[in-house]
This record gives C-alpha cells, structure tokens and sequence, in this order.
C-alpha cells in the first residue's frame, strides 16, 4: 500500500488511488473538494464549524477542507434538538448534509500541507455519567495513532474494503472508518452498516473485506448469516464497549479467527488491545502506570504532551506489560456504610448460566437498594417462558448470595431484550438507574411497519419483563388475549386514523400462545364501510390471534 501521511493528503492529487465506493470517490476527487470548501469556509469568515455528516465520504472532504481553512471542527455525537442548542454558542456554523456542503465549494485553494498542531478536532462524548464532554485532539494526536494501527495490522489488511457499524462521529469510527483508510489508500463504504444482514450485503461485494464493528453488532450475528461467505473477512474490530467472551468465541469458530478488541476512549485514545480471552496489550509507545487506588494511568502520543491521563479503570498489570481489567472504580457504591463493587457482582452475575449481560445501579426509594438490567441468555429465556419471573429472579438472587452480602442482592429487576446502549455504544449509569425506576412495559417493541394498500403490516417483539405476564400466569407467562385486542386497536388508532371508539368484537379466535421475547408478525386493516378493523396475529409458523373490532362512530 502507498501510504500518505495525514498532513499530506491535500499536497498533491494522487490518480488511480480509490478512498470510497458506492458512489466511488477517487483521491484526485477528495483532493479538488476539499480544497474547494476549504475556499469557502475562508470566504465566509468561518473559524469553527460543527460537522456532522452519516456520508463517511462528505465527512473526509468536510475535515481535509475545514483544516486546510484554519478551521475548527466540532464532531457533535447528534442532532437532537438539545444538542444543537448546547453547541450552537461554541462554533460559526453546521454542516450536516450534502446540499450544504456543495453550497459551500469555491475556486479551490492552493495544495499545503496540514499543520499537525494548529489542526484541531473537539470529539462530544457521554462519559460514563452521561454528562456531555468535549475532548479537544490535535492533528498530531491522530495521525500519530493511525500511523500506530497501520504498523500493527497494515500487513494483514492488504487492500481490504473497510466496512463499518459504527458511527464516524466517535473516535473509534472516525480513526478506523475514515483516517486510517485515507492515509493507507483503502477503500472504505460510505454508510454506517448497523444491522448484520447489511453488513454481509456490502462484504459480498468486495474480493477482500474488514469490518470495524462494535460489541452490540457483533453480538446479533445470528446463524441466518451465509457464514463460509464472511471468511475471507481479514479482520474484525471490535471497540466502544466489552464484548463478551461468548460472542468472540462464536465469531472465532464461525470465522476462524478471534475479533480484535479495541481498549480506549475519546480522553485516552487507543489504549491497548486483545484476542480471545488473553490479557490486554498496550499499543506501542503508550505507557501504563497506576496511582495509590490501583487506577490506571495513561502516558501515550495520543495525548496532548506531557499529559497524563487518569483513569478510573482497575487493573493488574503483569511483569510483561500486559494487563487485565479489574472493573471501574467510580462504580463503587455504598449501601449502609458497606463499599459494594458494581462491576463484580455484574460479572458474577453474568456467570451464571441464565444470564447474557447485566448492568447494576443503586435504586433511591424509601431507603437505598441495588437494582438490576437482565439480559437472559436462551437457557434464561427458556426459564423464564418455563417457570415464570419468580422464579427466574429467585434464582439469580440465591446465585448472588453466594457472592455478596444479603444489602447487596438486588431488590429490583428488570428483564430487557438488550441493554439500551447509546450512539457511543454506552449505558451511562444515570439511564441504568432511571430504567430501573421505570414501570415495567406494556406495549410490544415495533421492530418495523409496513403500509401496502391501506393494509399495515407490523413486526413486534414481546418484552420479555412485560407487565402483563404476571399472574397470566405465574409460572407459564402467556400474553392475555383481551391484551392482544388492546394492542391491536391502539396500534390501529396510531396508523389509520380510525374513527369513534370500541363497540364490540366479532369472530374472535385464539389459536397459539405469545410468550416473553417472542417475535409476531402483526396484519392491520380497516374497513371504512363497516366500520370495522381486521387483525391478525402470526408467529414464524402460524396465526396465534385474529379477529374483527367494532367500532362506532361518536355523535357530536
């Protein structure tokens, strides 16, 4: 591969060098627009600018050109109201689609080299807390850990496609998906892949492929996959969050090599990384110390110089250098004067068989409690469908005893599908409390909707922790039938605008149960003549409910 530093990418257009696919970007191209914008960010007098564009693509063209403008970028993590509004007095303008990118292209400036200390970079990130952060980067700091990636795994990835899941307004993505590409000369698909089916889409179509994937993806990688098809795969990463042992071990046997995992962060950078269930190995130059509490500290050119960062991560560090993770050290918490590690009694419970992910908080009530978020594993799942949510919570309660004291046990649960990880692939520990907190549910999860002739068609999946399987019935939950009509004429109501209100039923059949975490395929049509709605409940095999609700129209 041809390698092009990141201060050097707008020197000189280089031809027959491909940056993107579908639609194809070649590097003369990325060259001309970069420093076509880069004239009119100048033009418009703007010295920081916010960016956010999903088009991994415009997203390159967006950086080159802000940096060679003397511009700063500001990688906001979305675009929700709250978050324009927190960063809108911190810069001069938005960037977040094509049509505003294109509207900014002048007669392009003079070829220059990027300077590595004046170019800058503010990442936003949740932190643990969920309070919104920004980390400021250098050029220098960036380019000096793409360089890093390419001297450790270059020589593997060859001319691999790099295709991704994540999103390339975090450093991860960002380093992986964009600049790590760009300075290497690999191709690199354009579009956030976050669903596995497009993923194996968009891997078929190249000879050779990487993914750069996070732990929430690599989890769902199912067996509906064409599996032989993914093995040329040359390597998968994986980073933003901890991925459990299982899904590697599963990736391993299905691939014939074990994921990278990636340790870092927006403050850190890249810190160290693993395969399979060794201990972590530092990048090269980062240095590890640890301070009075056993935290590690991190010296590294991913940092400001002369910076050292601290961390609240736990760790033993071996005679090698290598070392493993111990647990967060800010998620320590106190119940009636005893100190409890969240972080051991998740893994604890995460041993026992029942149990795929759990995540613990402390519940504020009458007096303070642990609560916990329970992914159930398919043994736990068939549990749960087979002896019910006492017994199941009854159980992985005796399993703790036997790891903590009795204060500790967690008074409350919640059984989720999967834990509700943010853009960053995180669960700040505030939205773990205020989940705990939550009513259980009492509405199926709509996966997705479709509208074909005025009929909808709906895919629903059943909370597994649904309010209404207690008592129906305690140990065999069965989603009760009058539900099944309630649910049906408020979905109804959302999406065809039904007139009047509920004035009977007709032809009401129950033929197969709905159980916790089930998958049903939801079939809507009204009948405006009739004054009548159709509904009809299916599982992957057969129609579980059906029947007509009557509706009747209100006099004014």
């Amino acid at each position: 591969m041809n390698w092009l530093n990141l201060e050097h990418l707008l020197l000189e257009p280089v031809g027959q060098r491909w940056v993107t696919t579908e639609p194809a970007l070649d590097h003369p191209q990325l060259w001309e627009k970069s420093l076509s914008l880069a004239a009119g960010l100048q033009a418009r007098g703007i010295q920081r600018l916010a960016v956010h564009l999903e088009d991994a693509g415009l997203l390159a063209i967006a950086l080159l050109g802000a940096w060679r403008a003397g511009v700063n970028v500001l990688l906001p993590a979305d675009l929700q109201p709250q978050t324009r509004q927190r960063w809108d007095d911190a810069v001069d303008a938005w960037l977040t689609e094509a049509s505003e990118l294109e509207a900014l292209y002048q007669a392009p400036l003079s070829a220059a080299a990027l300077d590595l200390d004046a170019c800058c970079l503010s990442l936003c990130t949740s932190g643990s807390s969920g309070e919104p952060k920004r980390i400021d980067k250098t050029l220098r700091q960036m380019a000096n850990e793409v360089r890093a990636l390419e001297t450790l795994w270059g020589a593997d990835l060859g001319e691999a496609c790099i295709i991704g899941s994540v999103a390339t307004q975090h450093i991860y993505g960002l380093l992986f998906r964009v600049l790590w590409p760009l300075c290497a000369g690999r191709t690199f698909v354009r579009q956030q892949l976050a669903f596995p089916e497009d993923l194996q889409r968009a891997s078929r179509e190249h000879p050779q492929f990487a993914w750069v994937a996070s732990p929430a993806l690599l989890k769902r990688m199912g067996d509906n996959l064409d599996w032989p098809a993914l093995t040329p795969v040359k390597r998968v990463f994986s980073s933003g969050g901890a991925l459990p042992f299982d899904a590697a071990r599963s990736l391993h046997q299905r691939l014939q090599q074990w994921p990278t995992e990636i340790l870092g962060s927006s403050e850190t950078g890249g810190i160290a990384w693993r395969q399979g269930d060794q201990p972590w190995q530092p990048f090269a130059e980062v240095q590890l110390t640890q301070d009075a509490d056993g935290a590690l500290r991190i010296a590294s050119p991913y940092l400001p110089a002369g910076h050292i960062e601290h961390t609240a991560d736990a760790a033993n560090i071996h005679a090698d250098g290598r070392f493993e993770l111990l647990g967060r050290l800010d998620r320590i918490v106190k119940l009636e004067e005893k100190r409890i590690s969240l972080p051991m009694l998740e893994q604890a419970l995460t041993d026992h068989a029942w149990v795929a992910e759990t995540r613990l908080g402390v519940v504020q009530e009458n007096r303070a409690s642990l609560g916990a978020l329970v992914v159930l594993s398919a043994e736990g799942l068939h549990a749960l469908r087979n002896q019910g949510r006492r017994a199941v919570t009854q159980t992985l309660r005796q399993h703790l005893s036997q790891h903590c004291e009795a204060l500790a046990l967690p008074r409350r649960w919640r059984l989720l599908r999967q834990l509700p990880l943010n853009s960053q692939g995180k669960l700040p520990q505030a939205d773990v409390e205020a989940l705990l907190l939550a009513p259980r549910p009492k509405a199926p999860e709509v996966l997705e909707q479709t509208e074909v002739n005025g009929e909808w068609t709906l895919q629903l999946a059943i909370p597994p922790d649904l309010a209404y399987f207690s008592g129906h019935f305690p140990q065999t939950p069965v989603l009760p039938g009058v539900v099944q009509v309630d649910w049906a004429l408020n979905l109804g109501q959302q999406l065809l605008n039904l007139p009047g209100q509920f004035a009977g039923m007709e032809v009401l059949k129950f033929q197969q149960l709905v159980r916790p975490d089930d998958r049903i395929e939801l079939h809507l049509r009204f009948d405006q003549e009739r004054g009548k709605l159709y509904f009809a409940y299916r599982n992957e095999t057969a129609a579980c409910s059906s029947g007509r609700i009557v509706l009747e129209r209100v006099s004014d």
